[in-house]
């Protein structure tokens, strides 16, 4: 499928890259584990005056739609949400298994997306999980740090939040091989892809409200907290290591 070749030139374009993302050597590595939450920042001024920017939407915006959308909406029809908004990505999580070498979890994103699209009715229900196969969302970013290739700098970007140049490569190319833009963008229902982002959005900010509320009161240095969650996050997801982002993970559990 033409979304599929996309996504390996993507990848491969991306990888001739590692020397600017900091491709890492043993040594490196080995220096990463002992302060995983550590990225590179030297745009730090420009990053904290546009994380700014999207602290005061976010109160004022975000924020409180997030709270109606939880006061309204009951938690079984959230989980919905989410389980829909999940299954649709599958595909992108299957590819980035295959190319990841993780051919045992490529099977279960294949079986989780054929089972929670029939029996789960299109995804609303996410009944692979009840059979022991859990949810769990690869992107580009992941691969790469696989293949090796660093960080290289730490970014916030305007609205979506944190993120680095790997991981914003990554970004950009996920949205480019997504099979729900590509439908969306070649059979003008472009609607359909901003929608589904919107909604992604939406119940991810309901599910982290106290999270964040939190942070906000309780952080000396809110930036250089949320960009330590951000580093502990992506270092563990990319090492398979779940003690690399505890604290991410403790926060997880309040959302």
């Amino acid at each position: 499928m033409m979304w599929v070749r996309r996504f390996i030139i993507v990848c491969l374009i991306t990888a001739f890259m590692a020397p600017m993302a900091g491709c890492a050597s043993s040594r490196d590595q080995a220096a990463a584990y002992k302060a995983p939450t550590e990225i590179a920042d030297p745009l730090e001024p420009v990053n904290r005056a546009v994380f700014g920017f999207n602290n005061l939407v976010d109160m004022v915006l975000f924020e409180p739609v997030a709270k109606v959308y939880r006061f309204v909406i009951p938690l079984p029809v959230r989980d919905s949400v989410q389980n829909f908004m999940r299954n649709l990505r599958t595909p992108v999580t299957f590819a980035h298994n295959v190319l990841q070498g993780e051919l045992g979890d490529a099977g279960v994103s294949a079986a989780r997306f054929v089972m929670n699209s029939t029996v789960g009715i299109g995804g609303l229900f996410d009944v692979a999980a009840t059979q022991g196969l859990e949810y769990e969302r690869e992107d580009l970013g992941q691969t790469l740090g696989k293949w090796g290739i660093g960080h290289g700098f730490y970014i916030v970007l305007p609205i979506i939040g944190p993120s680095s140049l790997r991981d914003g490569v990554g970004l950009a190319g996920d949205t480019l091989i997504d099979p729900v833009r590509y439908f969306a963008f070649h059979n003008e229902h472009e609607w359909v892809f901003y929608t589904r982002g919107g909604l992604e959005a939406l119940d991810e900010r309901a599910r982290a409200i106290e999270a964040i509320a939190d942070l906000r009161k309780n952080s000396h240095d809110y930036y250089a907290v949320v960009r330590s969650i951000y580093g502990q996050k992506r270092y563990g997801l990319v090492h398979d290591d779940p003690y690399a982002h505890l604290e991410y993970m403790e926060m997880e559990e309040d959302f």
